[in-house]
């Protein structure tokens, strides 16, 4: 018996049919989160396998809060801590899991969540898990946010405000005002810097960098390192407070298995690559924004530009029509967006002339 047929069939009727595949290598890559390119520079792979040569096993092994954590997992920790300005640190499997930790574990009985109602799927998963209340506003709207907070018909224990630095599929920007809302309100503010961390800042360290803000005890940063850092895993920076009551409450961490041991190598080489190199990364960045904004009149804040479509069909004959061409773009659809578009990420690796040759047909 095929169980999921009939749903299987209501999927594609609506042109919402997913399916992994295997792309040409020779494509040009303007789909994937690899916004600095890093992905393919062998020299930081060699640099990250030297380094990992000389630790006496490759392996996590266990969780880590049996014999798990290594002396890499704690020299990433103290890295960023160190850049980010953040007291304490702890390294997560993914983002997915460190949003899992973060939200299921944080929001107690009596706690209200106040979340962005374009965060991370694995936020909102992790939302149905709560044992507080949870409270969602509209995107980006900080007046929304404070009216929902002025009308709580009770007084919370504490209050937590959930954004993300850099939203993946609109690529615009936290305003500086929710840090405003969460010193007022005295609550402890969330931000996901999964699409931020490495791409925007005076430092290219994220949001908090960005708006210039230095972080308190009520300030949380989790970060990918799929993304800019282009390895795999994730970090959660607090205060020592916070990072403990993790270490003792989020179940992804205590009953996970360590994150791997060559990903967060690999992510520490990027890292440092990048604070090394950051002021000509800045430049790059700066430039591919400004050739977009000269062909499509849009003016991107990230390295993430979306083109809305709104036709499911018309969308994959697009990203079909730049395959030929020899380009690869992201064709987003529902769920993960309202109405289809077209995800252009415009990564530093990619020639001036064929993200020209990209926008000049996006234009059209």
């Amino acid at each position: 018996m095929n169980y999921y047929e009939k749903e299987l069939k209501i999927i594609k009727k609506s042109n919402r049919f997913r399916k992994r595949k295997l792309f040409d290598k020779e494509l040009i890559d303007l789909a994937s989160n690899d916004y600095l390119g890093f992905s393919t520079k062998k020299s930081l792979l060699k640099k990250t396998y030297k380094k990992l040569k000389k630790e006496q096993c490759f392996s996590p092994k266990a969780s880590m809060l049996v014999n798990g954590y290594s002396r890499v997992h704690q020299e990433f920790e103290s890295t960023l801590c160190k850049l980010n300005r953040f007291e304490s640190g702890i390294v997560v499997g993914s983002g997915f899991l460190a949003n899992i930790s973060l939200i299921e574990s944080l929001i107690r009985k009596r706690d209200i969540l106040f979340i962005d109602e374009q965060y991370h799927a694995s936020g909102m998963l992790a939302t149905k898990l709560v044992q507080g209340e949870v409270i969602i506003f509209k995107h980006n709207d900080t007046e929304d946010l404070k009216r929902k907070i002025s009308a709580l018909s009770y007084i919370p224990n504490r209050i937590i405000i959930a954004i993300e630095g850099v939203y993946s599929m609109a690529g615009d920007i936290a305003p500086k005002e929710f840090n405003d809302i969460a010193t007022k309100n005295n609550a402890i503010l969330l931000v996901d810097e999964a699409h931020s961390s490495g791409v925007i800042g005076k430092n290219l360290l994220g949001w908090f960098d960005y708006h210039d803000i230095v972080p308190q005890q009520n300030h949380i940063k989790m970060g990918t390192l799929g993304k800019a850092y282009a390895s795999y895993g994730a970090y959660i920076l607090a205060s020592d407070s916070i990072i403990s009551f993790l270490e003792n409450r989020a179940k992804p961490i205590i009953y996970g298995t360590a994150p791997s041991l060559f990903d967060i190598a690999l992510a520490l080489t990027n890292l440092k690559y990048l604070q090394k190199n950051k002021k000509k990364i800045r430049k790059k960045i700066q430039g591919n924004q400004n050739i977009v904004k000269k062909y499509l009149h849009i003016d991107p804040k990230s390295l993430i530009v979306p083109i809305e479509i709104a036709d499911n069909i018309k969308v994959m004959q697009i990203q079909e029509n730049l395959i030929s061409k020899g380009y690869l773009v992201g064709a987003i659809r529902q769920p993960t967006v309202q109405k289809a578009i077209i995800r252009l990420i415009i990564k530093l690796d990619i020639k001036k002339k064929d993200l020209k040759e990209v926008l000049r047909y996006l234009k059209v």
